[in-house]
């Protein structure tokens, strides 16, 4: 049976994806910062749901070392976005590197963390949720300090791409679409359950050739 391991899990796409995964039998570690909250997922039956905050640096490490099969998939879903956003002239500027520590430190640590479980597996995936805002190609005006941190994930997924072909391990970014969550709003295009359903299919067909890509939530690619 395989394993999935989600951070973010709590709501939107990690909780979805979580939903999704255990219902077609994978063993599913939820993570998420207050599980005593958290009523949703700890509903969810065959997930068994951690306490976890990814930016806890020692944290991660403790709870890479509680966990001892190996993991076939590793999502990296937590994430946040500034708000309201800031720019020229108003920067948050902690704010700001609060964001780097959420949706760019904390998938580096996470793999790096998990390597050896993700070594040990069949599978060997790991893919960061990332976003289109994130592709330096095809980028408009404003949210700098959001796209900044997104796009340095970018980064983060093809050097690690490489870095872990010997391994055997893809990685790659994923964007899970304009999603109606607390994030995306409810004017957003498609539901968590589409996003995630889609993603799922991505990871299904994900070989090597996968490997340091950008692709979104439909499995097209996107440009860097």
């Amino acid at each position: 049976m395989p394993t999935i391991l989600i951070t973010g899990a709590s709501r939107g796409i990690g909780l979805e994806s979580a939903r999704q995964y255990a219902a077609d039998g994978w063993t599913v570690l939820a993570c998420c910062r207050t599980p005593d909250t958290a009523s949703e997922l700890k509903a969810i039956g065959g997930v068994s749901v951690h306490a976890l905050d990814v930016t806890d640096i020692a944290a991660v490490d403790g709870f890479a070392r509680s966990v001892n099969q190996p993991i076939d998939v590793l999502m990296n879903n937590a994430g946040q976005n500034m708000r309201p956003p800031r720019g020229l002239g108003d920067m948050d500027y902690a704010a700001w590197s609060d964001l780097f520590a959420v949706n760019t430190l904390a998938p580096f640590k996470m793999i790096e963390a998990f390597q050896d479980h993700l070594r040990r597996s069949d599978r060997k995936i790991v893919l960061n949720v990332s976003s289109v805002m994130g592709s330096i190609a095809d980028t408009s005006g404003g949210h700098v300090a959001y796209r900044s941190t997104k796009a340095a994930l970018n980064m983060v997924t093809k050097v690690l791409a490489g870095d872990l072909a010997g391994d055997g391990i893809i990685v790659f970014s994923i964007h899970p679409g304009w999603v109606r969550t607390d994030m995306g709003g409810p004017s957003a295009a498609i539901s968590p359950e589409q996003s995630a359903a889609g993603m799922k299919k991505v990871v299904e067909s994900a070989g090597a050739g996968a490997s340091g890509r950008f692709f979104d939530w439909d499995g097209h690619t996107i440009a860097w």
